[in-house]
């Protein structure tokens, strides 16, 4: 009967030769084992946690190995326990299914040697595996449209000198709002528009904890840090109270940016605006600026660029271009000059220094560019959908 014995050398060929050893005695002790054998107790001789064989190879071979032999013993003793372990818990199973259907004459002679048999080629395949030959690479899947989205657009504006900043999802009515100008009973703060953490009642109002509904409070903590000039472009996820349907979701994706520096104008933030959508669209694209209104900036207007699904003429061939809506133009982004109230919350001198700021929908841009026709397809995690984009 096999015993384990303890080593002296652990070099590669000593390790070899002792686990062609055991696994030897294993096939002798199955080849010897026949229908009438107690498979129980070849199990626990073998698999038996404080005294079987598997137990005592990790005991006298793995735990007193020198340091620097140990990830090679390791190896060869994962190796034993990938191999063994199988192939006696199969021989047992056919005890344990047969013990306990009461009346059923145990296991043919013949049936036994077959299943016998059957155990000795799975070691024996496991025997062929090369353990030192590289693994099997993991096919890489494709960037998602909308982080594809993202990055692309981030990489006109990387190329046109702004950094990448980002902050938490999670944050305060502090930076989410009030710095941000937003007035005290804006409908933004009501909680059927946005979402916000529970059990804050006790909290004064500009320490209430939300789900950020847009990127915008990065644009404070980045001021907060740093001086002017400074130009920035934040992509991220934001959450907003919306039930889900085709155009809404209650998360999504924004990109916004910020420039501010001395004698910054209107016309710096058309140009800057007008380049991005070129160098994303194409060189044909054509904006066109209409006024607006947001808390933050002042003045605000919307950005329409010309549909770059029918060329700006608003018919797909004889068809109307429904992403359009026939007009010729798509409502691209938000934008406008930082209002001077913002940078009392920083401290910045609005006499000084002005600025810009922009954000776009990440995931809209994705669904025009894309031409898909609802937004949950994003993030259903549908396989046959997110293919068509590898």
């Amino acid at each position: 009967m096999y015993t384990v014995p303890k080593l002296t050398d652990y070099s590669a060929a000593a390790l070899d030769k002792a686990v062609a050893e055991l696994l030897g005695a294993l096939e002798a002790e199955i080849k010897a084992l026949t229908a009438d054998s107690d498979l129980r107790s070849f199990r626990d001789r073998w698999l038996a946690r404080k005294n079987g064989v598997l137990a005592q190879v990790n005991e006298l071979w793995l735990k007193p190995a020198p340091q620097d032999a140990k990830k090679l013993v390791g190896a060869r003793v994962n190796q034993l326990k990938e191999v063994v372990q199988p192939q006696v818990e199969r021989l047992s199973l056919y005890d344990l299914v047969d013990s306990r259907k009461p009346g059923l004459d145990r296991l043919r002679e013949e049936d036994w040697k077959q299943r016998r048999q059957s155990v000795l080629e799975l070691r024996w395949a496991a025997e062929r595996l090369d353990i030192t030959l590289p693994g099997v690479r993991r096919p890489l899947g494709a960037q998602h449209p909308v982080i594809r989205t993202m990055n692309e657009i981030v990489a006109v504006f990387r190329n046109l000198g702004y950094s990448v900043s980002e902050g938490p999802e999670i944050e305060s009515d502090y930076y989410n709002f009030e710095s941000l100008n937003f007035p005290p009973h804006h409908p933004a703060r009501d909680m059927q528009d946005t979402l916000f953490i529970g059990g804050q009642e006790s909290k004064a109002l500009r320490e209430r904890l939300l789900l950020r509904t847009h990127t915008s409070p990065v644009q404070i903590r980045t001021m907060e840090k740093m001086k002017p000039p400074l130009r920035i472009v934040i992509p991220g996820k934001v959450h907003r109270n919306d039930p889900p349907d085709a155009s809404h979701s209650p998360m999504f994706h924004q990109i916004e940016g910020l420039a501010v520096d001395t004698n910054i104008t209107f016309r710096d933030l058309k140009g800057t605006l007008d380049h991005a959508m070129k160098a994303l669209f194409g060189s044909s694209a054509k904006t066109s600026f209409r006024p607006s209104f947001f808390p933050f900036t002042e003045p605000s207007a919307e950005m329409m660029v010309s549909c770059f699904i029918c060329g700006g003429t608003g018919k797909r061939g004889s068809e109307p271009c429904r992403p359009c809506k026939q007009t010729g133009w798509i409502e691209i982004l938000g934008c406008g000059m930082v209002d001077p109230n913002v940078y009392g919350f920083v401290d910045y001198d609005p006499k000084k220094v002005s600025g810009f700021a922009f954000g776009m929908g990440a995931d809209r841009i994705a669904i025009l560019k894309y031409g898909v026709d609802d937004i949950q397809l994003f993030f259903n995690g549908d396989v046959r959908f997110l293919e068509q984009f590898g």
